[in-house]
């Protein structure tokens, strides 16, 4: 998983139009607002061709849905590379995030009065 990212940099597009003055900024806006709008994008395609087999009764295209999830972590390795992080790194910090959220199991009550500081701090580790 760990090539994913510097794989997909060699297909990423370097043709931003400047969204700022050029600034020195520690992150590139360009290449965040690249993937945040690829994410967007990509999403809507999955969650398309969800709507289209539970309302208009067409097949599940689970061909089309996992290109679309393959898609979706294209742009979020761009959105990685740019803040220095990678999957693995991002997997272990939500799970933890989440063992924090729910200690033993998933709890209905948890899920709407969440220790967002204690969370935060996980998160920040």
């Amino acid at each position: 998983m760990k090539t994913f990212i510097k794989d997909s940099m060699r297909t990423e597009s370097s043709n931003f139009i400047t969204l700022m003055d050029s600034e020195v900024r520690e992150y590139s806006t360009e290449r965040l607002v690249h993937a945040c709008f690829g994410m967007q994008t990509e999403t809507a395609e999955f969650t398309d061709a969800c709507k289209k087999a539970l309302f208009y009764g067409k097949d599940l295209d689970v061909v089309n849905l996992k290109e679309e999830l393959g898609d979706l972590m294209w742009y979020m390795a761009i959105a990685m590379d740019e803040l220095g992080t990678d999957f693995e790194t991002e997997a272990d910090r939500v799970i933890r995030k989440l063992k924090v959220r729910y200690p033993e199991k998933f709890d209905s009550d948890k899920a709407e009065n969440r220790d967002l500081i204690e969370e935060r701090k996980e998160l920040e580790k």
